[in-house]
């Protein structure tokens, strides 16, 4: 049978209408679910069609214009929905990292769906899946198993990763509201992005001085805040086991990055996470900024949720000596390297003192070493630099 022939096949054109059909109702599975997570790892273009015409949709920008509210308003939806995806689709769904009513949840869910990252019922799945194989074979967007590109944007468009395993998450799937929100996972994007345009002709209208209309809001709104949406997320997934540094020795590549928390919200304290992911709180330490906490401690301050789950202070007393012996290391490397500098003294002393210290400071936890101790073992470093060999290279 030749390719055309192979194409225009009974079962070709079976698999075709059925991930259309997909488009709408993301549970229907004719031959089954089970059948469709064992296929093997490939593109089903016809299902992904949704999310190329997304970026596709990017190009409308050049026959709408700009706007400086309409390019605001994408900026500002990109936060908004960037906290539904790290406080809603992973702390609440994924983890139960707080607890809220159950209209609570439906209304959660519903916030969440205007990322347009499928429905919190897969999304969960697919992260507590993550979590139970992490950078092993079965982790669907492992950077060290299947690559950066597949990891960060490939895995969702495999028909392997498409079904949602209800039986992995009966405490959700309990919930019908819920199940119907994560069957008809268009239903919500859909109704953001017409309130996008019937938002931008009101505007058109009643405010012409905005510049905006219907049109340019759903582009920049909707299509453009919704692409970089997707890539924020999908370098947690990509990057977040790559770049950055390991506190805690997880069973994962986990790191934490900075860089990715500023993008993200708070979901780059990664290793963080791996150590102890039922803490509402990615970042464990006050240093580490962590906007989706924030706003989710004021949210509990309404009452809308609850139960907010702290780090133990067992975890937060292992990190900070963990980050108090790395900065010894670190010292003692430089030193070795740089025999001379007058930051041998420094460097040893400031870090261990602002790990070890500030969080005690706080009533976090209670230090193994006294501060005492801590100036002693950089005063013990520091004599052991002075006493080097003379013949050490000078620094030039």
């Amino acid at each position: 049978m030749s390719k055309s022939d192979q194409t225009f096949s009974p079962s070709y054109l079976k698999r075709a209408a059925s991930s259309l059909l997909q488009w709408v109702d993301s549970d229907y599975c004719p031959d089954g679910a089970e059948k469709m997570r064992n296929e093997p790892d490939r593109v089903d273009w016809v299902r992904v069609m949704p999310f190329v015409f997304l970026h596709a949709g990017c190009l409308g920008v050049i026959w709408v214009g700009t706007s400086s509210f309409a390019v605001w308003s994408a900026v500002a939806l990109y936060f908004i929905r960037m906290f539904a995806v790290t406080g809603v689709h992973h702390r609440y769904f994924s983890h139960k990292t707080y607890s809220t009513s159950r209209v609570g949840q439906f209304l959660l869910a519903i916030f969440a769906g205007t990322t347009v990252q499928r429905g919190s019922l897969w999304w969960a799945y697919h992260h507590r899946h993550h979590h139970k194989h992490s950078d092993e074979p079965e982790d669907a967007h492992s950077p060290h198993v299947h690559g950066f590109w597949w990891s960060h944007i490939g895995w969702i468009t495999s028909k392997r990763n498409f079904p949602t395993d209800y039986s992995k998450i009966k405490d959700l799937a309990k919930f019908p509201e819920l199940v119907w929100l994560n069957r008809f996972d268009l239903v919500v994007p859909v109704v953001f992005a017409v309130s996008l345009f019937g938002l931008g002709a009101a505007l058109e209208s009643f405010a012409p001085a905005l510049g905006t209309n219907g049109w340019q809001m759903v582009v920049w709104g909707f299509f453009i805040s919704t692409t970089f949406l997707f890539h924020g997320t999908g370098c947690i997934n990509s990057m977040a086991h790559i770049m950055g540094k390991r506190r805690f020795k997880t069973d994962d590549d986990s790191r934490n990055s900075a860089i990715l928390s500023v993008i993200t919200l708070g979901e780059g304290w990664h290793n963080n996470h791996h150590r102890f992911q039922s803490s509402t709180r990615n970042g464990f330490y006050w240093w580490e900024i962590d906007p989706t906490y924030y706003m989710l401690k004021i949210l509990s301050l309404t009452g809308f949720i609850s139960n907010l789950k702290a780090v133990p202070k067992s975890v937060l007393e292992e990190g900070a000596h963990a980050d108090h012996h790395a900065s010894v290391a670190a010292a003692k490397q430089a030193a070795q390297v740089h025999p001379q500098s007058s930051l041998r003294r420094i460097v040893p002393t400031a870090a261990a003192i602002a790990v070890a210290t500030a969080a005690s400071a706080q009533g976090n936890l209670p230090p193994k070493k006294s501060d005492s101790a801590i100036h002693k073992d950089a005063t013990e470093l520091a004599h052991d630099l002075d006493t080097k060999k003379s013949d050490d290279p000078p620094v030039i």
